[in-house]
This record gives C-alpha cells, sequence and structure tokens, in this order.
C-alpha cells in the first residue's frame, strides 16, 4: 500500500508540474504575442509618420507598378524575345559572381569551420576567436560590404564578388562547423597516432565523412548568391540587376525590357533551384 500511494504521489507530482510547465509556455507565448503586435503597430506608426502620413495610403498602390510592367510587356510582346535575348550576357554575369563567390566563400568557410570546432582545430585556444570572426561575416549584409567595396574599388562585379564570398563564408563556417560536430573523431585519433600532421588529419580523417554535407550546403548556398547577385546589382555591382535597374528608373517605355529581364531572372533561379535540390537528393538518399 506504501509503494501504491508513493507512486500515486509521484504521478500527481509529474502531473503538476507539467501542467506547471504548459502554463509558463502559455503565459510566455501570450508575451511574445503581445510584444510581437506592440512591435507591428510601432512600426506602422513610424512608417506612416516617415512618409508625411502617405504610408497607409500608398500601400493600397503596391501592386500599380507591376501591373504597369504587365501591361506594357503584353502591349510588346514582340519585342519580349529580343528583350531576353539582351538580358543573358548580364545573367551570365550573375552566375559568374555568384560562382566565384560560392566557391571562394565555402573553401573559407570550410577553414573557419575546421578551425572552430572542438576536437579538430589546429589551435584550441582560438576556437573562439575562429566563432566569432564567423559570426561578423555572417551578421553583414552583402549589400553593405559591397557598398563599401563599391566606394574603394569602384563599381563592377568585383566588390559583388568579394562581398558575397565573405558574407558566404560566415554562413557556411557556421553551417559546416555544426556538421564537423557530429564527425567520427577515431579515424582523426587513428591518425594522429601514427604521426598524421592537421593537414592529413582533417583531409583523410574528416573530409571524408562530412564532404557530402559540404557540397549540398555549397549548393544550397550558389542559389541564395544568384538572388544576393542580381540584388547588388542595384547598387552600381554589375549584371542582371544593373540592367533592371536601368529599365526600372526610365519607367514607361522601358518596362517591357523590366519584364524580359524578370523571366529570365525567375527562370534562372527556378533552373538552379531544382537542380541543386535534384543533385542535394542524391547527395542524402543516393540514386532512390
Amino acid at each position: 500500500m506504501t509503494f501504491l500511494a508513493t507512486g500515486a504521489r509521484g504521478t500527481a507530482d509529474l502531473r503538476h508540474a507539467y501542467l506547471a510547465q504548459v502554463q509558463r509556455r502559455r503565459l510566455y507565448s501570450g508575451l511574445l504575442t503581445i510584444l510581437f503586435v506592440a512591435l507591428m503597430v510601432s512600426g506602422f506608426q513610424i512608417a506612416q509618420a516617415r512618409n508625411a502620413g502617405d504610408f497607409l495610403n500608398g500601400i493600397t498602390h503596391i501592386f500599380d507598378f507591376p501591373a504597369d510592367i504587365v501591361d506594357e510587356a503584353i502591349a510588346k510582346a514582340g519585342n519580349l524575345p529580343g528583350h531576353i535575348w539582351d538580358a543573358l550576357p548580364p545573367l551570365i554575369e550573375t552566375i559568374n559572381i555568384a560562382a566565384v563567390s560560392t566557391l571562394i566563400g565555402t573553401l573559407l568557410g570550410g577553414l573557419l569551420a575546421l578551425a572552430s570546432t572542438r576536437g579538430l582545430a589546429a589551435w584550441p585556444r582560438l576556437i573562439v576567436v575562429f566563432r566569432r570572426l564567423s559570426d561578423v561575416l555572417r551578421a553583414v549584409p552583402e549589400i553593405v560590404i559591397a557598398l563599401v567595396l563599391i566606394f574603394v574599388l569602384g563599381a563592377g562585379p568585383v566588390p559583388a564578388a568579394i562581398a558575397i564570398a565573405l558574407h558566404t563564408a560566415g554562413a557556411t563556417g557556421k553551417l559546416f562547423s555544426e556538421v564537423n560536430e557530429n564527425a567520427d573523431l577515431k579515424p582523426v585519433e587513428g591518425l594522429a597516432s601514427v604521426g598524421a600532421g592537421w593537414v592529413q588529419r582533417m583531409m583523410l580523417g574528416v573530409l571524408p565523412q562530412v564532404a557530402p554535407n559540404y557540397f549540398s550546403y555549397a549548393l544550397l548556398r550558389f542559389e541564395i548568391n544568384i538572388r544576393a547577385s542580381a540584388i547588388l546589382g542595384f547598387v552600381g555591382a554589375g549584371g542582371i540587376g544593373y540592367e533592371l535597374k536601368n529599365a526600372m528608373t526610365f519607367g514607361q517605355g522601358k518596362l517591357d525590357e523590366a519584364a524580359g529581364i524578370f523571366i529570365v531572372l525567375f527562370a534562372t533561379i527556378v533552373i538552379f533551384d531544382q537542380l541543386s535540390g535534384v543533385i542535394r537528393h542524391r547527395l542524402t538518399y543516393g540514386d532512390a
């Protein structure tokens, strides 16, 4: 009987603790919801004040510009093939920027990841330094880095490639380090026992385990970097974004050209998204 009573009290205590935890979660969720709503209301009020009271009126016309592009594209449908053809050279430049920045960024990210993973780092005391460096590179937006580099180096694709590569290094450094933490250290310890150096341990003991995940994340970053390189064209970094900015700046009369660029850009992003998705699926699940 004593055992049954003790078990009943334990069950009651467990149920009470569970209900208390549920209530705390509901309280925290309610507080976060209130905070979110307050921030949204405050943001709309600030936007309304900054736009001289025209924000709420202007937001109702948000689809006017896309409608103008569609109307002009339909009216000048015969010009779309030519505009699409003219958009291919800057598109190739955009893809080149994304490819180069992805390659350089993932290489730097891999080094940052290996240098900031416990059990793998060549300099364990500097793990915190490399992690903070990865955080800084990831935290600063590409457009901010690009604007600074354009001021120093001038407009063109080089500042865009450097900016995207630095941001990619920070992002992949974080992702790769999480992959490294799941690596089996027994091969590394075995190589160390026969006198292998750090580079040999990483090349032979770690990279064969993590390479598929590295490549999968690199493909994902390549998709993101295509979009980023197109956006950076708006600040003078070259590529298809620069051509789109010019077409949109001229407005009426050039909107059919903007439509052609939109079509090319959308098709490119969809194609690379599907292609990288297929490759990532095969890396993860094989040929199934």
